[in-house]
């Protein structure tokens, strides 16, 4: 009986010794939850469609044709040509820069790298709206840029050579006795031009949304691949910027404000305003149509390529040579010349 009574006491004993160390025992903490998924990419609509009326302005002002038939068809090449506000072409020109960013794959997986922390992407997202510099230091910016600088090149030098062809034609027309004419109305042609430089530019939805696409997709564009080393020029620091503020899921229509800000440069809307000017100035004492034609190739197209390429930061372009068609008699060459020699500009 004692020896039950003392196995009933170290059964007692043992169970309260078990349940003190329950009772004293720490529960281990619950893992931390896993960090937030990246935010997905994003892009301001007010971004692609003003790379979009960029697109459609390079587009169509280089294909105007090079001869004319009569003075009508020069008075409607002119007001084509004319029809770009110097600050929304050159906000356009860096939101395309932001786009072709977006299609260089070193890049984007490149930034790609910060996204994946919230504390890290914060800080590169601050730093980008502080500095937008700071993106020549992000990985694969030396392909981003260099792919700017190639493709806003190539637009630079289309719009160039188109305006050299017409340039070309104020002298080869002069042959022509209706070109030699004056200008019926100059006053109202001048008030033209200058109304539509002001008027806002307007991209075609079906670029907007493909623009969009290639945006998000990465692919899409036909692109000319580059390097560039630095220092860059501030529209192509800026167009990187607002790529890797795509990539990090900053730069959507909820952040437009900030995302619209940086779109500006100093560059671009200074060269295009003198051009704007040079322009206004040429037509102001141009008189015979083949003067407006001058006028259109020098200082629409030739100036607005010469800014585009300025924007890029690539090499400038070559001077422009003029060439002498031949003539189909000698008569016609010494009228074609004496025509010329007191008009002749460089």
């Amino acid at each position: 009986m004692k020896s039950a009574h003392i196995r009933y006491g170290a059964l007692v004993a043992a169970f309260g010794t078990a349940l003190f160390l329950s009772a004293c025992k720490t529960e281990e903490p619950p893992p931390p939850p896993p960090p937030p998924p990246p935010p997905a990419m994003s892009l301001s609509t007010g971004v692609v469609q003003a790379a979009a009326a960029y697109r459609n302005y390079v587009r169509d002002a280089s294909s105007i044709p090079s001869t004319f038939p009569d003075a009508a068809s020069i008075q409607n090449s002119l007001a084509r040509g004319a029809a770009y506000e110097p600050e929304q072409f050159a906000r356009g020109a860096v939101a395309y820069a932001a786009i072709l960013a977006l299609q260089d794959p070193a890049f984007v997986q490149g930034v790609k790298t910060y996204a994946a922390d919230p504390a890290g992407r914060a800080t590169v997202v601050r730093q980008l709206f502080s500095d937008p510099a700071y993106a020549a230091q992000l990985p694969g910016a030396s392909s981003a840029a260099g792919l700017i600088i190639a493709n806003l090149a190539a637009d630079g030098r289309q719009l160039y050579a188109a305006g050299s062809a017409i340039k070309q034609t104020a002298y080869d027309i002069q042959r022509d006795r209706w070109s030699r004419e004056y200008v019926a109305d100059r006053e109202g042609r001048l008030a033209n031009v200058k109304r539509v430089s002001a008027m806002p530019m307007l991209g075609a939805t079906a670029d907007a949304s493909l623009l969009m696409q290639a945006a998000m997709s990465g692919t899409g564009l036909n692109v000319q691949p580059g390097a560039a080393s630095p220092p860059y020029t501030e529209a192509v620091v800026r167009g990187m910027a607002i790529a890797a503020l795509s990539v990090l899921g900053a730069a959507g229509d909820d952040n437009a404000v900030n995302i619209n800000a940086l779109l500006a440069d100093n560059t671009g809307p200074y060269c295009l305003r003198i051009s704007k000017l040079n322009l206004y100035q040429c037509l102001a004492v141009a008189k015979p149509h083949f003067e407006d034609v001058f006028c259109l190739g020098q200082h629409v197209l030739m100036d607005a390529g010469e800014c585009v390429t300025k924007i890029s930061g690539a090499a400038p372009l070559p001077a422009w040579s003029r060439t002498f068609a031949s003539a189909p008699d000698a008569a016609s060459a010494s009228r074609t010349a004496a025509a010329a020699a007191p008009r002749t500009r460089k």
